[in-house]
């Protein structure tokens, strides 16, 4: 009899189990599955959204590879960017996560500051630094011009390395403090005897950074870069409010760019909405960020033990 109850109980446990976490099942089936699966089927043919698709084969990806150039520089500036991530937020986040590290209101005010910008929406930050580096009386040249650091104003957004210069900036403005909060965690977790023993070796405060710190942060320094990476190759929306693939479409990024196909906002790049061309770009998008992300991991595989 008390077998039973136990396996009614069971069974009963087991209903409610699945009771609660059918809604996350049904949101990951109608917002992750279904969304790859039409990705995937109309990879294959050529749909505009109104006519009867065609089955086209594998057409759109021989003309991704041989007759689409802008896909490509829009696959090198999201490399740039995601390289401007890597080498210039993590070390400035790492800095200054060092100089915060300790208990007072002073530095609690910094890291709440610092962590603020995280909060605001990618668009909204892309209409301030559209703003603050206007051509003609932005906030960025009258400062210059003040300081006499230069002549006359400039045309920041003429220009693509310029272009890309204030999206760098703008990109690690808007994401430092989170992974400046990544690297408080870690230090705070670093016991103080390793410190202590080390000033009493002799070891200066370089010193003690580059061979505690740093290693001691290697599984936290290993998640953040993983992040930066897949941030960095699926940048969207800040871009396209920021420059919208100026000048002449020379700072597209692989997803400004498949959007722009998918709801033809820019006669530049589509002139018309191209289903299955864009689906096709996305599979291609996707591999190329799966490929990124399993050298990494298999490149820092050792970085916990660094």
């Amino acid at each position: 009899m008390k077998e039973l109850r136990r396996q009614k109980r069971r069974k009963d446990d087991t209903k409610i189990v699945y009771l609660m976490i059918s809604p996350m099942l049904l949101g990951f089936v109608l917002f992750v599955l279904y969304p790859i699966f039409y990705v995937l089927r109309y990879a294959l043919f050529e749909y505009d959204g109104i006519a009867n698709p065609l089955f086209v084969g594998l057409d759109n990806f021989i003309r991704l590879f041989t007759n689409d150039p802008g896909f490509w520089v829009s696959v090198r500036n999201s490399l740039i960017l995601t390289g401007g991530k890597i080498f210039l937020e993590v070390p400035f986040a790492l800095i200054l996560s060092n100089l915060l590290n300790r208990k007072s209101w002073i530095n609690s005010f910094f890291r709440t500051t610092f962590f603020m910008p995280t909060i605001i929406s990618s668009a909204i930050v892309g209409i301030v630094f559209s703003i603050l580096f206007a051509g003609f009386n932005g906030i960025v040249n009258n400062l210059l011009l003040e300081v006499g650091w230069i002549h006359q104003a400039i045309d920041w957004f003429r220009y693509q390395s310029s272009a890309m210069l204030v999206m760098i900036i703008s990109m690690i403005w808007s994401n430092f403090g989170v992974t400046m909060v990544f690297f408080i965690m870690g230090l705070q977790s670093i016991p103080g005897e390793l410190y202590e023993c080390a000033e009493i070796d002799g070891a200066n405060k370089f010193k003690q950074f580059a061979h505690i710190t740093v290693p001691m942060l290697a599984p936290i320094l290993q998640i953040v870069l993983m992040l930066a990476i897949v941030d960095g190759m699926r940048l969207t929306d800040l871009p396209l409010v920021l420059t919208n693939g100026m000048p002449g479409g020379s700072t597209e990024v692989m997803m400004t760019y498949i959007f722009k196909y998918f709801f033809s906002t820019d006669s530049l790049v589509a002139t018309a909405s191209q289903y299955g061309y864009a689906s096709a770009m996305s599979v291609v998008t996707a591999v190329i960020i799966g490929a990124l992300t399993l050298v990494y991991v298999r490149i820092s595989r050792n970085m916990k033990e660094f």
